[in-house]
């Protein structure tokens, strides 16, 4: 006769999966992985394809070799989202032997050395993407126009939005930013060099898997909005005091800020986990974020502001820790 087992409350069964969520996330980047195939053509094909393979390879192998784990987590995706979102953190001309290295740092030091999935203290790729930018400081800063469908290595390169704004900012000269693209160029991505890491062509992409993802349940408002947020109404006041820094709706669709606000800043692992936490950690990724672009050594400061973050994290979620049920109020 078998024993009856009771468990703790509460008796809740939700259909969330890991696999799940991490396939879900990978549909969510569609619109943009496609969106990079047709402005960025065998480059992008290239990237994606290296790092993808790179990152499920690592994870394969150091799981059945080196932590010889019966279940080989290679399969749940998460390997893929974070080749995906290696790749779309890199230019689509970087060699393949760099990427692969950046997929060995993002696999095998910030997943893989902390336990695996669940167990990582900072974003994986973006930690593959920090360690090749010291690195490779050149090849991680060059980024081709777009439009060059059959070029990979020997694609010609153009200025960077971000780039354009951090020398009106040098200069003091406001007509600089003359050069940028319209608000409508940068959110449709077709503006004339279109240079830029391929997951942050176009705006529109990104919003579309936001809204999938937010339809889906798996992230919700809280993050991307506080960060959005934040750094228009900072961009906007800086833009007020000052016409050489750039208007809040090219900050916006220009450079990794949407792309790290919806589907970065929003690894489960590495962010908070209560709304009034994750609103704490966008408004903090926000402000790093122009305080880095705008008076930084490098003009992106997304990644390196969600990594700071990433490290706050389990604080903020001390901070915010929900009182335990049944627990008087002091």
């Amino acid at each position: 006769m078998g024993k009856l087992i009771v468990s703790l409350s509460p008796h809740a069964h939700g259909t969330d999966t890991v696999e799940r969520n991490m396939y879900g996330v990978i549909i969510a980047l569609m619109p943009a992985l496609l969106v990079s195939f047709y402005f960025f053509g065998l480059g992008s094909v290239v990237v994606t394809a290296v790092s993808v393979a790179a990152c499920v390879f690592f994870e394969w192998a150091i799981c059945k070799y080196i932590l010889k784990q019966e279940r080989n987590s290679v399969t749940d995706g998460s390997a893929i989202l974070t080749g995906l979102l290696l790749a779309f953190n890199l230019p689509s001309n970087l060699p393949a032997w760099i990427i692969i290295i950046g997929a060995l740092f993002a696999i095998g030091v910030a997943k893989m050395t902390f336990g695996g999935l669940g167990n990582n203290l900072f974003n994986p790729a973006l930690v593959g993407r920090a360690a090749l930018l010291v690195a490779f400081p050149a090849q991680m800063t060059t980024w081709p126009k777009v439009g060059q469908w059959g070029a990979y290595l020997d694609a010609e390169t153009g200025a960077t939005p971000l780039s354009i704004m951090k020398e009106a900012i040098k200069s003091g000269d406001a007509s600089v930013l003359n050069q940028l693209p319209d608000a409508l160029s940068l959110f449709l991505g077709n503006h004339p060099d279109g240079a830029g890491a391929m997951g942050e062509i176009c705006a529109l992409a990104l919003i579309i898997g936001l809204g999938y993802m937010l339809w889906k349940k798996i992230i919700t408002w809280h993050i991307p909005v506080s960060i959005l947020g934040t750094v228009f109404v900072l961009a906007g006041l800086l833009h007020l005091a000052n016409p050489a820094y750039a208007d809040p709706v090219s900050v916006l669709l220009s450079g990794g800020l949407m792309l790290g606000a919806i589907f970065m800043a929003t690894d489960y692992v590495t962010s908070p986990m209560t709304p009034k936490g994750q609103l704490i950690y966008g408004v903090a990724i926000g402000l790093l974020t122009v305080v880095i672009r705008n008076w930084g050594a490098y003009p992106e400061g997304m990644s390196f502001a969600i990594l700071i973050m990433n490290a706050f994290t389990p604080l903020i979620n001390n901070y915010v820790k929900p009182k335990r049920f049944g627990e008087v109020a002091k």
